[in-house]
């Protein structure tokens, strides 16, 4: 939606409208009362001023046949401009695990509107390459076919305007553009040269009246990683559009005419396309700064312009004092009076563009000192003890350093390397903590060390507390190379992204053995503990606990189904993950056609609707009370670690494939942290111990320290998972798991007039492509 609006009415967006970009169902962030080129092409020519009554009605019938819109692919257009196309079909841009779809759903409309000459502008908004982008990266094996794909429409379209037998569309102007670009990791939102260099191209056999004698293709690479002619602001398009198209330019624009596009003219008509444009940003210019002086009559100055608005002032005084001479008959060169509306076109757009993005200090202060007193209330009435204890300065210092930090934006965007290492850190804080509670009581002399079951399990596994953090630091390094994001290394080798990939057996038996895991832990803390002591060779018995609610069948039933369901969308979303694994995706579809051949959302209503009886199952026999277990089995298992494993197959079903792996490692890392949060807060210690400050902790204690741990490892596993800070890289193609209609709906929306005399500026070139000319944007 931002970069839309950029491209249709030459403004800068607001941050809002990135926001309002995931409300599907929002309808406050319309243009359809704003002045885009779209209103234009609309309204051009649409007065009959001067005719009779008679003659006006007939004028106004004539363009409304001519002048209409057309609109194919994302609905996000729909939603800025209702009402503006006289067709339209729309495709909902966020089911991003679509590759195939809503592209087709686009190319289908392509013949029949190349046939009808009743349109002034098609629009063609395709989201595969975008979405491959999203679910796979710019080296996924679905790229390349892709964009043979949109080279194949744009010859297609190409053909049709240089068609012999289609004469109304011989003065058709294709342009394609992206809107944003994409990074190593197939995200957008973020700073990098990927990310904000789209490509844009004007196609059309008229242009070779401006190109002159061309240029080589492909060209060379001028930057890290893209390759280009010459660089232009996404807002140069509206003006560029407007005067190609011959209709005026949206009085918000902000854009500069692309001087390549110039050569359609003669010197003195790009002339006055320059002073069109500039007046218009004139006029944002005196809005924005009222108190300057903008006469031309006063080009003096004295000194250095104090402000960004003084100075630009002063360069329209040169322009206009410059123009009012050459129309007082003064003998001035073009060439000498070009330059200076340039300039001053780009110091308008770079002032008023910054100034788009300016906020008020004085509420951000503000702001900031609420929250700040807002934290300090907080931990006045946080039981913390005093003086207070390693763990509270260690939480102070978190809190400090990360506030310090949100004020640079590439710490910002690349955040993720303060909550590895500052997790790293407290893992290595909680084993000194229970070292340290350990050597105190060892070294005391009125305490036998031995009976320290409080601080220290003698059935652990894994033994010394130097183990467990081994272990956990080790597993930590591991969630911290599972993925690369961030902007600097986005798409850099990682293990969901190079290594699982070409080890696909790994992976899926690592999956499968996840699925069967937690479907048995959800049974080993479900099942009463009356079937969990008989003989094997009571087969009845036997029977009734398989089949039991919770029991070892009820549990298989859900490792499979959700299984099946996520080898069968891998097969569809990361072919690439299947690689060399037939077998598994044949057992998959004879599961499912043994099923009756259900398709993906049924597969997914299914898995959820299994889940769903079994959290029900699970609240009702804790709500009556019917657990029969032993009293030690009952304190143990409470209601929430039974909802855990339900709640792990519903995450890992809605996850990447890449990305379930990391459950298990999660699983491994609670178990640890759990005996090193043990050993490092004890719920008490004799006092007997004979220590001057025995190590005992209050309940509040433990809790606070419990909850930083829930904090770091909230952050660590969101930025492990592939998460970051830009809004584009939110997966949003599970959520679209078990709905039906993910195409979108097809609008039907009424057009409206066109007619139209162009812009006159004296030339052949402006009859030819803007007077009666059509725009394709793809």
């Amino acid at each position: 939606m931002p970069r839309v609006k950029a491209m249709t009415t030459g403004s800068i967006p607001s941050f809002l409208d990135v926001i309002l970009n995931f409300a599907e169902s929002d309808t406050t962030s319309t243009l359809a009362g704003q002045d885009t080129w779209l209103a234009q092409i609309r309204a051009r020519g649409h007065s009959a001023t001067g005719h009779s009554i008679e003659e006006a009605q007939a004028v106004l019938e004539e363009k409304e046949q001519k002048n209409k819109l057309v609109f194919i692919g994302d609905d996000t257009w729909l939603k800025l401009f209702p009402g503006f196309f006289e067709r339209a079909d729309g495709t909902s841009s966020f089911f991003v695990s679509d590759f195939t779809e809503v592209d087709n759903n686009v190319t289908r409309h392509v013949p029949t509107e190349l046939h009808n000459s009743d349109w002034s502008g098609l629009i063609m908004h395709y989201l595969g390459l975008d979405h491959i982008g999203h679910k796979a990266g710019p080296t996924s094996p679905n790229m390349l076919p892709k964009q043979r794909e949109m080279d194949s429409i744009v010859q297609t379209v190409y053909d049709a305007i240089t068609d012999a037998e289609r004469p109304y569309l011989h003065r058709t102007l294709l342009v394609l553009c992206g809107d944003h670009g994409m990074n190593d990791g197939g995200n957008h939102g973020g700073s990098s040269e990927g990310e904000t260099s789209p490509a844009l191209v004007f196609i059309s056999p008229l242009l070779e009246m401006a190109a002159g004698s061309g240029t080589d293709c492909p060209t060379e690479h001028k930057g890290e990683c893209c390759g280009f002619y010459e660089t232009v602001e996404q807002s140069d398009v509206v003006p560029t559009l407007a005067g190609l198209l011959g209709v005026p330019v949206p009085k918000n624009n902000l854009g500069i005419f692309i001087e390549g596009a110039l050569g359609f003219w003669d010197d003195e008509a790009q002339l006055q396309l320059l002073l069109q444009n500039a007046r218009q940003v004139l006029n944002i210019v005196q809005a924005t700064f009222p108190d300057e002086d903008y006469n031309g009559e006063h080009v003096q100055t004295y000194g250095k312009p104090s402000s960004g608005g003084a100075e630009l002032a002063l360069k329209w005084r040169k322009v206009d004092g410059l123009v009012k001479a050459k129309a007082r008959g003064a003998q001035l060169r073009q060439e000498h009076l070009k330059p200076l509306v340039i300039d001053f076109l780009k110091s308008a757009q770079d002032l008023l563009s910054s100034t788009a993005s300016n906020y008020n200090v004085a509420f951000l202060a503000l702001g900031i000192f609420i929250s700040a007193l807002a934290t300090l209330f907080t931990l006045a009435i946080v039981p913390l003890g005093w003086p207070p204890r390693a763990e509270g300065y260690f939480f102070v210092s978190v809190t400090l350093t990360y506030s310090v930090m949100m004020f640079a934006s590439s710490y910002v965007e690349e955040e993720q390397h303060f909550w590895y290492w500052i997790t790293g850190g407290w893992i290595v804080f909680l084993y000194l903590k229970s070292h340290s509670i350990l050597m105190k009581l060892r070294h005391s002399s009125a305490h036998n060390v031995p009976s320290i079951s409080t601080v220290q399990n003698r059935n652990s596994l894994l033994g010394s507390p130097q183990t467990v953090a081994t272990i956990l630091l080790l597993l930590h390094r591991t969630t911290t190379r599972w993925t690369t994001t961030g902007v600097k290394h986005a798409g850099a080798a990682s293990i969901s992204s190079s290594f699982l990939p070409t080890h696909p057996n790994l992976l899926w038996a690592l999956i499968t053995f996840i699925y069967c895991y937690s479907a048995a832990l959800f049974s080993h803390r479900s099942v009463p503990f009356a079937f969990s002591t008989f003989s094997l060779t009571d087969l009845p018995h036997i029977v009734e606990f398989v089949g039991a609610p919770g029991g070892p069948g009820h549990a298989l039933l859900l490792a499979i189904v959700g299984l099946v369901f996520k080898i069968s969308f891998t097969a569809a979303e990361a072919p690439e993950l299947m690689k060399d694994m037939d077998w598994l995706r044949w057992i998959a579809e004879v599961l499912v056609r043994g099923a009756g051949g259900l398709g993906l959302v049924a597969q997914a209503r299914i898995v959820f609707g299994c889940l769903a009886i079994a959290i029900v199952w699970v609240a009702w026999s804790e709500r009556v009370g019917t657990k029969q277990r032993e009293p030690a089995i009952q304190d143990d298992i409470s209601f929430g670690a039974r909802l855990q494993p339900l709640l792990t197959l519903f995450l890992i079903t809605q996850s990447r494939a890449q990305n379930i792996p990391l459950f298990l490692i999660f699983d491994l890392e609670q178990r640890l942290l759990g005996q090193l949060f043990n050993r490092a807060f004890p719920f008490s210690v004799p006092i007997s111990s004979g220590l001057a400050r025995p190590p005992t902790f209050s309940p509040p204690a433990r809790y606070f320290a419990s909850t930083l741990t829930t904090l770091l490892l909230t952050y660590t596993t969101f930025f492990a998972s592939g998460g970051s800070n830009a809004i584009s890289s939110i997966d949003l193609s599970n959520a679209y798991n078990g709905v039906a209609g993910k195409d979108g709906r097809v609008a039907e929306v009424g057009g409206h007039e066109k007619g139209s005399e162009p812009i006159d500026n004296g030339t052949r070139a402006s009859e030819e492509l803007g007077a009666a000319g059509k725009g394709v944007l793809a």
